[in-house]
């Protein structure tokens, strides 16, 4: 890769850490939160740059060990993690998960003169809180579905008058990629909506929701870089969320993913002026602190473009499609956005495939400690395994240790070869009730 592919381009108006100062030369100690696919997507890109002396990880995995010394310390203790930083001389923390996030560890280290590529507490709650990201979009005048608050049951049902079926209930908090729910019907909403309000099955996290007229149309994951005021676009992807093919069973985290995703360009203009200019100027205007990625759900309608959702992460898996793609170096990109630059990114002319491989179980009630078989350590340059969810026993037998297991990875020329490589990858293993996806990108490769 050329140095050159990934130029420096300052902004105005941007204040840079004075206790920073911003050298592309120098190599840094980096630490990476998390032990999830999109972590390990993190750790395996920066592991190939000559700009990391140290990678570390927190709480890491047993798949990450071979790219990353990893520490057994919970990523929720901040004190812990600080730790760590200090003893390791760690310069730049990159923040994975969710709940790291809106739990204010950006806040915590960058009072503590830590560079932090992650956004803070307050600007984490776009998705922390659907309540809060709805009223944010509504601020902003962005396009979005219709929305009532909701706290009951009873609440429930009499606003969904106001809707047309499928209903859509959203608990308001962190429910790990679980707390949408798509009703086909108002016994399914009921059903739902007693789960959440009554049954507590997401706990604090449905003490309110938003019920949501369901929009018809295609969806896309868009991911940008921003420090707050500007962003720069990373390559569009496309996710595939229900469990089984043909987007059938209950929503997941996703279960595959392919990038890039070509669109139309009038599109793509109705999409930055109407969406990401105005997301970004409203995160200027409420004075919120993000360097980081803000992940923008979008469903595109017969009216046009609308909003599903905001995450203030890497998607996963969009994160282990986009990584790869970069013509460029990944420690220049994290390091510049956590000091309130951004840099222009090159991206290689290749298209990137992720097939998730599922426990049995999942998403509901995940298999632990299954026997993984086959060949879990092949790869070659167009493909290998990312562990999102795995452990070694005693016996350096690779278990299931999660709802989504592996990641299998195909790099091509085209989508369909590396939709060919992904699958290809991803039948070197096999594990009794593992869940695969077998339409992943098909859509995309019909209308191409």
């Amino acid at each position: 890769m050329s140095g050159r592919s990934t130029r420096r381009r300052a902004l105005k108006n941007i204040t840079i850490d004075p206790y920073l100062k911003l050298d592309y030369e120098r190599t840094m100690r980096i630490l990476v939160i998390g032990k999830g696919g999109r972590e390990h997507a993190i750790v395996r890109s920066l592991s190939f740059s000559p700009k990391v002396e140290q990678l570390h990880a927190i709480p890491g995995s047993d798949g990450m060990r071979a790219q990353a010394l990893c520490h057994d310390v919970e990523s929720t203790d901040f004190e812990a993690i600080y730790k760590v930083v200090k003893k390791n001389g760690i310069e730049l923390v990159i923040i994975g998960p969710e709940i790291e996030i809106a739990l204010g560890l950006a806040d915590f280290l960058i009072e503590r003169k830590v560079l932090v590529f992650s956004p803070g507490k307050e600007a984490a709650k776009l998705e922390a809180s659907k309540i809060f990201c709805k009223e944010f979009l509504q601020a902003a005048n962005i396009p979005t579905a219709k929305s009532e608050i909701v706290k009951t049951v009873s609440e429930c049902m009499e606003k969904c008058s106001q809707f047309t079926p499928p209903y859509v209930l959203k608990a308001d908090g962190l429910a790990a990629g679980k707390g949408v729910f798509i009703c086909k019907d108002k016994d399914e909403l009921q059903k739902n909506a007693e789960d959440i309000f009554d049954k507590k099955t997401l706990g604090s996290a449905g003490n309110s929701a938003l019920l949501e007229q369901c929009l018809k149309g295609w969806e896309l994951s868009y991911l940008i870089i921003t420090n707050g005021m500007d962003y720069r676009p990373l390559p569009l992807a496309q996710d595939h969320k229900r469990l089984l093919d043909n987007d059938q069973g209950p929503n997941t985290g996703g279960m595959g993913v392919v990038a890039p995703l070509r669109i139309d360009l009038e599109l793509e203009d109705v999409i930055h002026n109407q969406i990401l200019k105005p997301t970004v100027e409203q995160l200027s205007k409420n004075n919120l602190h993000y360097r980081g990625v803000l992940y923008v759900g979008i469903m595109v309608t017969e009216e046009g473009p609308k909003v599903l959702e905001f995450n203030v992460r890497f998607g996963d898996p969009e994160a282990q499609v986009i990584m790869p793609l970069l013509d460029g170096d990944w420690v220049d990109v994290f390091k510049s956005a956590a000091m309130g630059e951004l840099l222009d990114m090159n991206w290689k002319p290749i298209n990137s495939c992720c097939v998730v491989l599922a426990a049995p179980g999942y998403p509901d009630n995940s298999q632990k400690g299954v026997i993984i078989e086959g060949h879990l350590n092949s790869e070659s340059p167009s493909s290998y395994f990312l562990h999102a969810g795995t452990s070694l026993n005693k016996d350096k037998e690779w278990l299931t240790h999660g709802g989504r297991v592996l990641n299998a990875i195909g790099l091509g020329s085209d989508l369909k070869e590396s939709i060919q490589i992904a699958y290809n990858q991803a039948s070197k293993v096999s594990w009794e009730g593992m869940q695969m996806r077998k339409d992943i990108g098909q859509k995309i490769l019909k209308v191409q």
